[in-house]
């Protein structure tokens, strides 16, 4: 493991807490070591108190923040008197400490301080980092890992054996550190669960950790268990959108709610789920507790979600003992399928990628303890305890409702701009996932870095690019709810007189044609969606009211509108409904420049202004308005609605 500390931009930095939030982003960038939120560090130091009073403060990393993005903000100031004095406590419950922890916070805004802060506060030492690092884990969950440990670190460490996160742990620490350390320890080993180095600067501390994790990867090297790369090429199947989607629906019954499955084919997923022992191995649990609430206790195998469930909630009989608890829905959070690689499931596709990419490193660390002294986790009660946790069972029953698409999947054409993108942005808004299709790539900032949307650069016309796109999505999201269908082209402005065969074919292949394909190839899965699919072509005001020289383009979008009415009599047993919008005059699209603004108001004789709120209403018409009731129309304020077809127009005198 190599550091990645710049002296140079180290020795810039002027105070402690600037120098905690560089070093923490350094251990935060490393998946090896951090993953989403997991890990945390400190740092000592005074504060000074409205009485002009300096007091002893653990700056320590706040709930909710993520190492690799950490600023001074995400770091709690705790009391450090009142976090030693609640260490000398002979019992606290996790909800009694967490509550102290807010109660010595020192800043009301700051966030909830970790849960080891009492930890922290103990170790002597002004600086502390800890991690869960996949080397040590490798080390750790092995029927050996003692040795491994001893003979990898010899007296370098204190060793802890595994107990519970929180209170548990810093009075299990309190009692055995103190027996273990000498002048020679750099870092504390947590049996199961990760490593804690310190030091006198933030650079020494972080250091230590690159020191001793580099130690766990070359013992493991020495025992041939660190190399973890696929031998041979695992080929996924070619085409899954259909068998996802269909696992897909049954996670989703067995959660109650709609969910969004993200597949990994890489060689070393497929080759982990194809392993003859896949069941034995997989079957012990997670990596880390750190990990257990977002994987679930075990992976399901196959595609059995119903006796997954059955065999979940035995599990939860067996172990639940106290009263009150809350259980969680059985639907498996990490599938393992032999043509399907790594499946995860999550509400949204943030926590669907997140379990994904947690459990490709438990891949890893299992494939190398494996090699080393075989794979051996927790037991399932610890395991148990860790799930169903006071503290998380506290967060689960304050959590707030999801927004209303939150688990659901839709497909937006023509995504990059105009009412495309309006579309996209208000599901997002609502939480759903979305793929968007474009000729052109997506530059929207928001968009882009938001997890629960995929841009794909597709020519609809194109019948194997829908494919790959459809495909594309389905192993990113799981399938598919909602398809908005509004990509399209105007065409060139011209009487019937003059309209060639090729301009007619440009526009009928745009606006009908790659529409009837993607209708096609959407319906299989849209009629896998748990709450019943939707569908909204967005139509035109030329369809009720046509103008002269746009014949193509009118014809193409009564056309469309046709085949709509036709698909929502059809689809209709299968539970999709299908709804047409007809827009009218949207000028922040990329059909109307400034000139052409300019030129249409003057052929009527009105000012740019005038010819924009050219309406019944006398109001301006955006891509917005358009975006917001296609999604509405998704919503369940029209769950009895098809076959209908709704101007977007400020009113047409023509239409009306």
């Amino acid at each position: 493991m190599i550091s990645l500390l710049s002296v140079t931009d180290y020795d810039k930095l002027s105070d402690d807490l600037a120098r905690r939030v560089y070093t923490s982003r350094l251990l935060g960038r490393d998946s090896m070591l951090v993953l989403h939120g997991g890990g945390n560090t400190s740092v000592k130091g005074a504060r000074r108190n409205i009485f002009g009073e300096d007091e002893e403060v653990l700056y320590i990393k706040g709930s909710g923040w993520d190492l690799a993005t950490i600023e001074a903000a995400g770091f709690a100031p705790v009391r450090l008197s009142h976090l030693l004095r609640l260490a000398q406590l002979n019992a606290l419950t996790d909800i009694e400490m967490a509550n102290e922890l807010r109660v010595a916070t020192l800043d009301p805004a700051a966030p909830a301080p970790s849960v080891e802060a009492i930890l922290h506060a103990l170790l002597p030492f002004k600086w502390v980092d800890h991690s869960h690092a996949d080397a040590l884990v490798s080390l750790t969950n092995t029927p050996q890992g003692l040795d491994h440990v001893r003979a990898c670190f010899g007296d370098s460490v204190v060793i802890v054996h595994y107990v519970m996160p929180g209170f548990i742990l810093a009075r299990e620490v309190a009692r055995q550190f103190p027996a273990q350390h000498t002048v020679k320890t750099t870092g504390m080993v947590l049996m199961n669960h990760g490593l804690f180095t310190w030091g006198d600067t933030a650079r020494e501390s972080y250091e230590r950790h690159i020191e001793l994790v580099t130690r766990a990867e070359q013992h493991l090297q020495q025992h041939g268990a660190w190399d973890v790369t696929p031998t041979t090429e695992a080929a996924p199947a070619s085409s899954l959108a259909r068998d996802i989607a269909r696992l897909r629906l049954d996670v989703s019954k067995a959660a109650g709610a709609p969910m969004i499955l993200t597949t990994t084919t890489d060689a070393a997923s497929l080759r982990f789920a194809r392993r003859a022992d896949v069941t034995q191995v997989s079957q012990q649990g997670p990596a880390t507790p750190d990990h257990v609430i977002r994987t679930k206790r075990v992976p399901q195998i196959g595609r059995d979600v119903a006796r997954y469930a059955a065999e979940y909630k035995a599990y939860y009989e067996l172990y639940a003992a106290a009263p009150g608890l809350v259980m969680l829905d059985p639907a498996p959070r990490i599938i393992l399928d032999a043509e399907m690689g790594l499946v995860s499931a999550g509400r949204t596709a943030k926590d669907a990628a997140i379990g994904a990419e947690i459990y490709q490193h438990t891949i890893d660390i299992i494939t190398r303890a494996d090699k080393l002294d075989g794979w051996q986790a927790l037991p399932a009660k610890d395991i148990f305890e860790m799930e169903y946790w006071d503290l998380e069972q506290a967060k689960l029953k304050r959590a707030g409702k999801l927004a209303a698409f939150a688990g659901e999947v839709a497909l937006v054409t023509g995504a990059a701009s105009g009412i495309g993108k309006a579309c996209a942005q208000s599901l997002l808004a609502r939480g759903a996932a979305v793929i968007g299709l474009d000729l052109q790539p997506v530059r929207d900032a928001g968009m882009l870095k938001d997890k629960g949307f995929l841009g794909i650069e597709c020519d609809i016309t194109d019948e194997a690019a829908v494919l790959n796109a459809i495909e594309a999505g389905a192993r990113r999201f799981g399938g598919l709810d909602m398809l908005v269908l509004n990509a399209g082209i105007f065409g060139k402005t011209m009487p019937i007189a003059e309209l060639s065969g090729a301009e007619w074919n440009k526009v009928m292949r745009v606006n009908l044609d790659a529409n009837l394909t993607l209708l096609r190839e959407a319906h299989p899965l849209l009629k896998l969606s748990l709450r019943g699919g939707r569908v909204v072509i967005i139509g035109s005001k030329n369809v009720p009211a046509p103008g002269p020289g746009v014949a193509a383009y009118s014809a193409s979008k009564a056309a469309l509108t046709q085949l709509a009415r036709v698909t929502a009599l059809e689809w209709g047993a299968d539970h999709i409904r299908v709804n047409v919008l007809h827009p009218n005059q949207i000028f922040d699209t990329g059909l109307w420049t400034e000139e052409t603004l300019k030129a249409r108001a003057a052929h009527y004789g009105l000012t740019v202004e005038q010819y924009k709120t050219n309406n019944v209403l006398k109001i301006e018409i955006t891509s917005r308005d358009v975006g917001e009731l296609a999604a509405e129309l998704c919503g369940p304020l029209f769950a009895k609605t098809t076959g209908a077809q709704i101007p977007v127009d400020g009113g047409n005198d023509r239409v009306i």
